[in-house]
């Protein structure tokens, strides 16, 4: 399951969001950040100081993204996409973050309010971690390898171009900013060529397995006829109101900057396949990579924000793979299967009853699963978003190569909604046992709940409404799962049974990530393991693990982010007794966007001190 924003859509050079509410745009941020006029003579108090930062750091950040803007409805710079992958992006990008920790420390937290204390650290921890990311050796180590089949602009892009993401098409200069934004994709692709080239010369490669599956995604991009393609989809969709000449003349400027796109992306293909393929690393893991073991110990701490050892995370990955193993002889004892666990797992994985009929039934029963959520999500949430909720699959252009599921966030305002996307590639390999868990996770309360009460908090500063990090944030939607038993959606055992053998993917996660990039695990050891630890089907397994490959440790914050939760749960629960309030606790671990762990467990320990 793949949580799709900002951030993560395309590269990880997207990861800087933030939002103007505090910016006129003509630099007077500080003035309106100290809600006085810009020639007062007041001294700034530390918080006047620490929003001034902020909203500073917010317009710095927005000009070098300008993807950001657009995905919170910021129009100034719609006719970009940004400077990705050239010196002049990075370098500035580390100079920003250098100039916040050197503008926070001049602010002395300790006469700050307690919510200004708050957001004080989260920036102060997300800095330090950019900066530990933005060394020369790490650049070294991830910029000359640019594109795999999770992270990319040409993963990206398509549906971004085609009128059905954030961009608006609702204007002639809607139509013209998009235009302008094809350019900028062109250049990115060439100037991935060139990274490509660099680290065929310093010998850090990309492996052969996840180059193999680009080419085919690029195939499968190339194969669809140009006006049947997701770039002419503004052209077929203008509005009414367009007049005569403007429909004739961007007609013709979409045929010839579509097939601009059509060439750029066969000149990638092309280069990958023809010069990068031969070349590439056929091992799968970070340590076997140059460089790798320094690479793989950053993106742990990075990705689950706290300081762990792969060592730590492997063994903690066997003992939870063995707790779930029990449950799942429980509800073969339950539901009265005779036979070995993995008979046990072979018949759900085969009989018929677990698949979906057609792309329509599989639809339809997540409609109604969100009804039934929605029916008893009141009694755990006071809290509850404004952002409309859709449904839908993936498109079939990008499914075979798609997680199981994923989300994208909706407008700040609410003007967008939120989108559960699911896969319906090869139907027979999908399971519906699985479905309650998954649209928990994805849809309501998971990422929908915490993506949406974020960005619609205006209170907050912008890096906490539309920042983030992987362990709060998959932990949550992970955390969100184990809310099916106190709603009694997993009363059923089959129920039950898939939102075991998603727990158990998580859990083996932490075996497989740690294994396949710090203990020299092949492609197929991760495989097997997966198969004999769970009831997925081959299809979900060789899916997952190239997802492992992908993009090493972002997979084991999950499994991290959810036990801090639900162990921070069950302490309060203990501390507070009868006056525990479940609805309170979601309040105020989602109140204030998504915190590095440590920074939430001493919000609730806070909290949980000023209830007794």
């Amino acid at each position: 399951m793949k949580l799709i924003r900002t951030a993560l859509l395309a590269t990880a050079a997207l990861a800087l969001p933030a939002t103007p509410a505090l910016a006129d745009g003509h630099g007077n941020h500080a003035a309106e950040a100290m809600g006085g006029e810009a020639h007062s003579e007041a001294p700034m108090t530390e918080g006047q100081k620490l929003k001034a930062l902020f909203a500073e750091s917010d317009e710095r950040s927005l000009a070098l993204n300008p993807i950001s803007g657009l995905f919170r409805g910021d129009m100034r710079r719609a006719d970009r996409l940004g400077d990705f992958l050239t010196d002049s992006f990075f370098l500035a990008a580390r100079t920003d973050t250098q100039l916040n920790m050197a503008l926070l420390a001049q602010i002395d937290r300790s006469k700050l309010s307690e919510t200004d204390q708050l957001a004080y650290d989260v920036f102060k921890y997300n800095q330090e971690q950019s900066l530990k990311g933005s060394t020369d050796e790490i650049r070294a180590l991830t910029e000359v390898r640019p594109v795999n089949h999770f992270s990319g602009f040409h993963t990206f892009y398509p549906t971004f171009a085609s009128g059905q993401s954030a961009a608006p098409f609702k204007t002639v200069t809607d139509y013209e900013n998009n235009l302008s934004r094809h350019k900028d994709y062109i250049a990115i692709g060439d100037r991935a060529i060139e990274k490509f080239r660099d680290g065929m010369e310093s010998g850090v490669l990309e492996t052969s397995l996840t180059i193999d599956r680009v080419i085919k995604q690029l195939d499968t991009q190339l194969a669809i006829p140009l006006e049947e393609s997701q770039y002419w989809a503004p052209v077929k969709n203008m509005p009414e109101d367009f007049s005569d000449e403007d429909r004739a003349r961007l007609t013709a400027e979409y045929q010839t900057a579509t097939q601009a796109i059509y060439d750029s992306t066969t000149r990638m293909r092309d280069f990958l396949r023809d010069e990068y393929l031969p070349v590439a690393r056929t091992t799968v893991g970070l340590s076997e990579m140059k460089g790798g073991d320094k690479l793989y110990a950053q993106l742990i701490e990075s990705t689950t924000t706290l300081p762990l050892t792969a060592d730590y995370l492997h063994e903690l990955g066997l003992s939870e793979v063995a707790r779930v193993m029990a449950g799942f002889e429980e509800i073969q004892e339950e539901v009265g299967f005779e036979g070995t666990t993995q008979e046990f797992f072979d018949y759900v994985r085969t009989d018929p009853q677990f698949k979906p009929e057609s792309r329509e039934a599989l639809t339809q029963s997540y409609y109604d699963i969100g009804e039934i959520v929605d029916e008893k999500i009141g009694d755990y949430f006071s809290l509850l978003p404004k952002t409309e909720l859709v449904i839908k699959p993936y498109d079939p252009a990008i499914e075979q190569f798609s997680a199981g599921g994923s989300y994208q966030s909706g407008a700040p305002d609410g003007s967008r909604p939120g989108t559960f996307y699911f896969n319906a590639y090869d139907l027979p390999s999908r399971l519906t046992t699985g479905n309650v868990t998954l649209y928990l996770h994805e849809g309501a309360p998971g990422h929908h709940f915490q993506i949406s009460l974020a960005q619609e908090n205006e209170a907050l500063p912008a890096f906490m409404r539309f920042g983030g990090n992987t362990a709060y944030v998959e932990g949550w939607a992970l955390y969100s799962e184990t809310l099916g038993y106190d709603m009694g959606l997993f009363d059923d055992p089959w129920a039950r049974y898939g939102t075991l053998q998603d727990e158990q993917l998580r859990a083996m996660r932490l075996v497989v990530d740690t294994g396949l990039h710090s203990k020299g695990w092949s492609r197929e050891q991760a495989i097997d393991f997966m198969l004999e630890n769970s009831g997925m089907t081959r299809t979900e397994v060789v899916a997952e693990v190239e997802r492992y490959i992908a993009i090493p440790s972002q997979a084991l914050a999950y499994k991290v982010g959810a036990l801090k939760i639900q162990e921070l749960r069950a302490e309060a629960e203990t501390a507070l007794g009868d006056d525990f309030d479940i609805k309170e606790f979601h309040a105020q671990v989602l109140g204030t966007g998504a915190l590095p762990l440590p920074v939430l467990e001493a919000k609730i320990d806070r909290w949980v001190a000023s209830q007794m």
